[in-house]
C-alpha cells in the first residue's frame, strides 16, 4: 500500500481554527454491546454527528451499512467474520464512505492489514475521547489517521510492504547484469564498468536500458536507489 495522502500521527498536526463541518453520519459496530451502545449515546449527543446504524459482526458491516447512509464507519476488528474481508468487500461498493477501526489490537501486522483493505484511520480503545474525534475529523478530510503508540511501527511496515511489492514486480535480473550494478554501487563510470568486465562501453549502455526497464526506473540515479532499496530489503529479511 501507498500512502498517498497525509498522515496524522494520534494527535493534531495543524493549527487555526475549528473547520466548520457538516453534520457526519456514523455507523458503529462492536460486539460488546456496553461499548457500543457507549459509543452510540456519547456521538449521538454531539452537534456534529447523527449515528444512523450500529451493528456487531463483521457481516452486518456489509449488510446495514451500505444503505445506512453513513459517511463514516468505526468498528472493531475482534468481532465474529472476517472483518477485513468485510472492509474489503464494503470499500468496493462504496470506496467514498470512509472506514476508521477503533480497536484494543496493537497488533501492527494486523494494523496494517486493515489499512492495505480499506481503513482510513487506526484507533486504540483506550485512547481519550477526543483523539477518536480527531480520528473522525482527518479520515472526513482525505487523511490517514494512525495512533500515536503505533505510529512508527505502522508507518514503516507500510514502506516496506511497498518497497518490498515493488522489488517482486521486477524482472529477475541476469549474472552480467548483477555485475554492472554492483560496480554502479561502487560509483563506477560506464567506461570503468567495461574495463572491468573486459565488454565495450556500448554494451554497458545496452545494460543500463536493460535495467532501467527491469527496474521500471528511467535513468542512471534511480538504476542506483533501486538497487540500493533492493539490497536493504534483502538485508532486513536476512535479520529477521
Amino acid at each position: 500500500m501507498r500512502l498517498k495522502c497525509s498522515v496524522v500521527v494520534g494527535r493534531c498536526l495543524y493549527g487555526g481554527k475549528r473547520d466548520q463541518m457538516q453534520v457526519i453520519n456514523l455507523a458503529f459496530f462492536d460486539d460488546h454491546p456496553v461499548l457500543l451502545e457507549g459509543m452510540v449515546g456519547l456521538f449521538s449527543d454531539m452537534d456534529d454527528y447523527n449515528v444512523v446504524a450500529k451493528g456487531c459482526c463483521a457481516a452486518e458491516v456489509v449488510e446495514i451499512s451500505l444503505d445506512s447512509g453513513a459517511q463514516a464507519v468505526i468498528l472493531d476488528l475482534d468481532m465474529p467474520g472476517d472483518v477485513f474481508e468485510a472492509i474489503r468487500c464494503f470499500r468496493k461498493q462504496k470506496p467514498e464512505v470512509k472506514i476508521l477501526i477503533f480497536t484494543a489490537s496493537d497488533d501492527i501486522e494486523q494494523a496494517v492489514k486493515a489499512l492495505e483493505v480499506g481503513a482510513s484511520g487506526y484507533v486504540l480503545k483506550g485512547s481519550r475521547l477526543e483523539d477518536l474525534v480527531l480520528a473522525l475529523r482527518s479520515v472526513m478530510k482525505g487523511e490517514t489517521y494512525i495512533t500515536q503508540q503505533m505510529a512508527a511501527r505502522v508507518i514503516m511496515a507500510l514502506r516496506n510492504a511497498s518497497m518490498q511489492e515493488r522489488s517482486d514486480k521486477h524482472s529477475p535480473l541476469s549474472v552480467r547484469e548483477q555485475q554492472v550494478v554492483k560496480l554502479l554501487l561502487q560509483g563506477k563510470t560506464n567506461r570503468e564498468i567495461a574495463q572491468t568486465l573486459t565488454i565495450s562501453e556500448k554494451t554497458v549502455k545496452h545494460y543500463m536500458t536493460v535495467l532501467m526497464q527491469k527496474l521500471h526506473v528511467r535513468n542512471r540515479v534511480e538504476v542506483v536507489l533501486a538497487a540500493q532499496r533492493n539490497m536493504a530489503l534483502e538485508h532486513q529479511h536476512f535479520l529477521s
